[in-house]
């Protein structure tokens, strides 16, 4: 994907992830409510390319409160599911030492463009812009069909070893 979004996410084959829910579990430890990927659909190491999806419900927590009779998908959790796509394409690409979780450490340029909603899918473009073990920062879009509802540039940052933290 470029900068101009040229990538046409209309062509690619959604019906044939490479990496579903219990590969993207084996990689990142979000669960439950936590959980912003249903699924990997690319992940182009050369380009530091990365596409994913989630597949948003009527039964999703958030659904209830936000907004009684028209739920819309809060724009936090939407740079959270590109955090959490960027965080595969950091961990499977081994870009961190062995065991390292990357975290969240920054939003920039956010950007929420049209509502999304229960029954959506939203198609996630992750591509990386400074890809390193101490720092990495994704220009992340996000599609519902053809049309774009919201780009960032996420930022993340090692934080610690994952068998540690969960122990503290």
């Amino acid at each position: 994907m470029a900068e101009d979004d040229s990538f046409d996410v209309t062509q690619l084959d959604l019906s044939r992830p490479i990496a579903g829910i219990e590969e993207i579990r084996a990689v990142n430890p979000h669960r439950f409510e936590m959980e912003m990927l249903s699924a990997i659909v690319l992940l182009d190491p050369t380009r530091k390319l990365i596409i994913g999806y989630k597949d948003l419900t009527p039964q999703d927590f958030w659904v209830r409160g936000h907004m009684p009779g028209y739920p819309l998908f809060p724009g936090v959790l939407m740079c959270e599911a590109a955090a959490q796509l960027c965080c595969y394409f950091t961990v499977t690409q081994k870009v961190c030492d062995h065991g390292v979780l990357m975290g969240l450490g920054g939003i920039e340029d956010a950007r929420f463009l049209r509502p999304v909603r229960p029954g959506d899918r939203l198609v996630m473009v992750g591509t990386g812009l400074k890809v390193h073990r101490r720092l990495t920062k994704f220009r992340t879009v996000g599609y519902v069909g053809a049309e774009k509802v919201f780009e960032t540039t996420v930022i993340g940052v090692p934080i610690g070893k994952w068998e540690e933290l969960k122990g503290a």
